[in-house]
């Protein structure tokens, strides 16, 4: 089987609707996957990206770090995948490998700088093209397994709003005994939400209203708090272990802070285009910490797929036809997805 080019959807240029085309894939190498893409999620960074939110981006660009597919080829020395097997795709598809991260099982972290599935290039210097778009090519160390368990449609979020929460919920040992709260129940926090209860965390969701307040409870969480009410941050100051901030919009820093025990630790996770303002008296009365989480290695994703197969964990989604994807991207920004929308690939 050769794929040379593929159909997809891609923004032509910064802030342009995305609309249908072709782009190119590789060849199988000896030791790539030719992936037949069945479902691609559709992830607040794809829009800050399409539109150069984060800094000028490659265009024309084909978002999609959210990849849930059926392998359809393998290289001649792939060894741990075969065809038919069922696969996914995060947000990177290369790094260096031989930094101390990289041999750590850290390859978000490269010191050289992982090669992002999207809106990057690979080593070849050709840009990447991601998954809103039938097919992909990728190496197999950067292809992980989705389980039985797992439909591949719930799955294909978990590639990047699963892991980006899992991995600081995991790094700073949630769990029972340990009271933690998820800024903001979108496609992300929904995901830390469940994860979090699975882990056996006491979680409390905080969120700007009581809108999806009835939600929240459903997905695991044992409390759920406005922001907009400043009685929250009265009530809640000083009971929290852990914070992890899902939102993309700046927070004021010093009040979420102030809800931590000491030695607690506020986790970012959302990157917000503008820049935030910190008292650093807020860290350092009480020996707290405020630090950021980026996605997870190939092995800690790995991880977080089977223990997701393991709890019955899969993302809340909206399914939608490709040509709806602009209409999605709107949606996202208004916040009307509970929780994830999910592209079917056989519409592109």
């Amino acid at each position: 089987m050769t794929v040379t080019t593929v159909a997809a959807y891609a923004a032509p240029a910064p802030k342009a609707p995305l609309e249908r085309t072709t782009v190119p894939r590789r060849p199988v190498g000896e030791h790539d996957v030719l992936i037949d893409i069945k479902f691609a999620g559709i992830c607040h960074s794809d829009i800050h990206q399409a539109r150069d939110g984060w800094g000028e981006g490659i265009f024309p660009m084909v978002p999609g770090h959210e990849i849930a597919g059926i392998v359809a080829e393998v290289g001649s020395g792939v060894t741990k995948f075969a065809v038919g097997d069922r696969v996914g795709v995060g947000c990177m598809v290369d790094s260096c490998r031989e930094c101390d991260n990289c041999k750590a099982g850290l390859e978000q972290y490269c010191s050289q700088g992982n090669t992002g599935t999207y809106n990057a290039l690979d080593k070849q210097g050709e840009p990447t093209y991601g998954g809103y778009s039938t097919h992909v090519v990728v190496d197999e160390n950067y292809t992980l397994r989705i389980p039985d368990g797992i439909g591949l449609d719930v799955a294909a979020p978990l590639l990047c709003a699963g892991i980006t929460t899992y991995s600081p919920l995991a790094h700073w040992n949630a769990g029972p005994g340990k009271k933690v709260a998820i800024v903001g129940l979108g496609g992300l926090g929904h995901m830390g939400v469940k994860i979090a209860h699975a882990m056996g965390a006491e979680v409390t969701v905080l969120s700007q209203s009581l809108r999806k307040q009835e939600d929240g409870l459903k997905l695991g969480a044992d409390h759920y708090y406005a922001t907009s009410d400043p009685k929250t941050f009265d009530e809640l100051r000083g009971t929290l272990d852990l914070i992890v901030s899902t939102v993309s919009a700046p927070l004021p820093l010093d009040s979420y802070l102030s809800l931590l025990k000491t030695d607690g630790a506020m986790i970012n996770v959302g990157a917000p285009e503008e820049p935030v303002s910190l008292n650093l008296f807020s860290v350092i009365g009480g020996r707290k910490t405020l630090a950021g989480s980026g996605i997870g290695g190939i092995r800690e994703t790995q991880e977080m797929l089977d223990f997701c197969a393991e709890h019955g964990l899969g993302a809340e989604i909206e399914v939608i036809a490709a040509d709806r994807i602009n209409e999605a991207y709107e949606r996202v920004l208004s916040s009307d997805v509970r929780y994830r929308f999910v592209i079917d690939t056989a519409t592109i």
